[in-house]
């Protein structure tokens, strides 16, 4: 997180391309994004516990001033090309979320799902067709989705044109699947349309 907040930080500033550079200097080619990863993070482990955490606070800080006083339309470079200011932050609201939830279950703490998951939700939403692709695989038309949030209020996302797919239910559950730490079988969504397995199989909130 404290690398990836680093990151975002070089994407708002114009750095982006400069900080892999310098990040993946000595890591070696990458056959995924999720090896990328996994390969810069290796190459910097072993600093104490409280200097990862001064870390991530310092970088987490600078995110926030740097996000909020960006013009949110403008486009920046992120792992799978250009997007918003305003896309990255959700993106990183979604990861922060995911793996906030990753510790929390590790410690058997239970965290109350928050209005703000409307975002990811919609980050899930706008990414099928980048999903899609990604996996090799067609969509039949535009998806809507039709969520519950957790004030029971309604999250729906729709396109200017007739969604050939709808899915609907818990948005909580929703960014769970999205965040593929649970099985969709296990949740209450539901859907009409030829795309539902697929979307449910293939919506994601990361690269």
């Amino acid at each position: 997180m404290a690398q990836t907040n680093e990151m975002a930080i070089a994407s708002g500033r114009g750095r982006f391309d400069e900080f892999l550079t310098d990040v993946g200097r000595g890591v070696g080619p990458a056959t995924s994004v999720d090896d990328g990863a996994d390969r810069m993070v290796a190459a910097e482990r072993g600093a104490s516990g409280a200097a990862v955490r001064a870390r991530y606070e310092a970088g987490a800080s600078e995110l926030r001033a740097l996000l909020a006083a960006i013009d949110p339309h403008r486009r920046v470079d992120w792992v799978a090309g250009q997007l918003s200011a305003r896309t990255l932050a959700t993106t990183r609201l979604a990861e922060t979320w995911i793996h906030t939830g990753d510790v929390a279950e590790a410690l058997d703490v239970e965290l109350p799902p928050a209005p703000r998951l409307r975002h990811i939700a919609r980050l899930a939403w706008r990414t099928i067709p980048y999903a899609f692709t990604s996996a090799g695989r067609e969509l039949h038309g535009p998806v809507a989705f039709r969520l519950r949030g957790p004030n029971g209020d309604a999250w729906d996302f729709t396109s200017d044109e007739q969604a050939v797919t709808t899915i609907g239910g818990d948005g909580f559950e929703l960014c769970l699947v999205a965040a593929r730490r649970v099985d969709p079988a296990t949740t209450s969504l539901t859907g009409q349309g030829p795309d539902v397995d697929a979307v449910l199989q293939l919506v994601r909130t990361y690269a």
